[in-house]
């Protein structure tokens, strides 16, 4: 299956999309800038070394390269160790470097709420109410040309 392929499909059925009644834990990530939003929910499976996603689910408010980046970056997350997910988050935001900032804000939020979902679960397995973790993007989904 070729990329554009990949994309189309990403699109017209988003994979992981959704939530868990009881999930372990959830992140958040945020565009203040525009109000779009995305929250990560994990169902987490422990083995002797570390933590991993048994289960991914995502839910958003955002546009479609959102949705089709939750879809990608839920479907690469699931049954990774939390290094996996963290080699995964630190990929990607590689990866967004070189692109147009308002082209990396959308798949920059979904990529810190992962990574306030993890940072969420660890929080709380040291505090059990610890609060949903939310981080902002940095990119600006606005084209420079439009901006103020």
């Amino acid at each position: 299956m070729n990329i554009d392929t990949q994309l189309i499909e990403h699109m017209m059925n988003p994979k992981n999309y959704g939530s868990f009644e009881n999930a372990d834990t959830e992140g958040m990530g945020k565009n203040p800038e525009n109000g779009e939003k995305v929250v990560i929910y994990l169902k987490v499976g422990k083995d002797e070394e570390q933590p991993y996603i048994e289960d991914i689910r995502f839910q958003a408010i955002g546009c479609t390269t959102t949705i089709v980046a939750g879809s990608m970056l839920t479907e690469e997350a699931k049954e990774l160790n939390f290094n996996g997910v963290r080699n995964l988050i630190a990929a990607t935001m590689n990866l967004l470097e070189r692109l147009p900032a308002e082209d990396a804000a959308c798949s920059e939020m979904v990529a810190l709420a992962l990574k306030a979902a993890i940072d969420t679960y660890e929080a709380r397995v040291k505090e059990h109410d610890y609060p949903i973790i939310t981080y902002h993007v940095s990119n600006s989904c606005m084209p420079k040309e439009q901006k103020g």
